[in-house]
């Protein structure tokens, strides 16, 4: 039985560079009038309440989305993330947030669609609830790294999928490269995105290896810590971006100094922006 519940993280640092990064991503596949198919591993429940009793109790979102909300001195560039938080919350005050679904929804047109996994029996039954009217999205309650195989190739040809389990399983870092690896066989021009958490450097350093290793072309890695490797719990996050788009770099490059000062919780932050070892830009 599966115990994680995004809702006593949601909002916090890794949300936030996870759902920067998202925003790229969804923005940069509408720049063509074409149709794009969006897969969701582990999409939890699509949204989160952040005054809700799970929120409150862990308080992350303080140190993530809260020290963003109110900055004056916000960069243009991390402009259109907040707008989708700010749409959630048109009051003016900071009460909900959105999961990586509602993210990439809110740039959909007509001619795009999402198919969303989760696991969680609870969690499965918000989800539907949250997008029961939506005809443009699919809710499943089956295993998002099984949902590769049935799902891929879109017929639209055009995709963006999330790996974003929790890792409360151990094998997950390993599932996790055998799945993409999958879709990248299956679907060789999409773009795959698989989010980490930094617990321990050891762990991460193997699953830059595995991708690298995996056969696919081009990656790079966007990661943020917030507190010193080393340190008890999860010091940061980041994310591998297989088939990033044209001038993916230098969007992240001009948001992540920024970001990584907003968010670090001990002395001076610290990220990475590079290509991952073995792919072609890598060189």
């Amino acid at each position: 039985m599966l115990s994680y519940r995004h809702a006593y993280h949601a909002g916090n640092f890794a949300d936030v560079l996870k759902h920067t990064v998202m925003v790229v991503l969804a923005r940069s596949l509408t720049r063509k009038d074409k149709p794009f198919f969006y897969l969701d591993t582990h999409a939890g429940v699509g949204s989160y309440d952040l005054a809700s009793m799970a929120a409150e109790k862990t308080g992350e979102w303080r140190q993530g989305i809260g020290r963003i909300w109110s900055r004056p001195d916000l960069p243009a560039a991390l402009q259109p993330y907040l707008d989708v938080v700010r749409a959630m919350n048109p009051d003016g005050e900071l009460l909900h947030y959105p999961g990586s679904p509602r993210v990439v929804r809110h740039f959909f047109r007509a001619q795009d669609r999402m198919w969303l996994c989760e696991l969680h029996p609870r969690d499965v039954e918000a989800l539907r609830v949250e997008f029961e009217d939506d005809p443009q999205v699919k809710v499943a309650f089956e295993d998002g790294f099984h949902a590769i195989k049935a799902q891929l190739p879109p017929k639209e040809r055009r995709g963006l999928v999330l790996f974003d389990p929790s890792y409360e399983i151990k094998t997950d870092f390993r599932t996790v490269v055998n799945a993409m690896q999958e879709g990248y066989r299956r679907f060789g021009t999409g773009t795959y995105v698989i989010w980490y958490p930094v617990l321990q450097r050891r762990v991460v350093e193997k699953l830059w290896a595995d991708v690298g290793r995996s056969g696919v072309e081009r990656a790079v890695v966007v990661e943020q810590c917030v507190v010193p490797d080393g340190a008890e719990g999860m010091t940061g996050s980041g994310m591998i971006v297989v088939n990033p788009p044209w001038q993916f770099e230098e969007q992240m490059a001009a948001v992540l100094p920024w970001l990584t000062d907003c968010l670090a919780q001990t002395g001076s932050g610290r990220y990475r922006l590079e290509w991952l070892a073995g792919t072609a830009d890598s060189a």
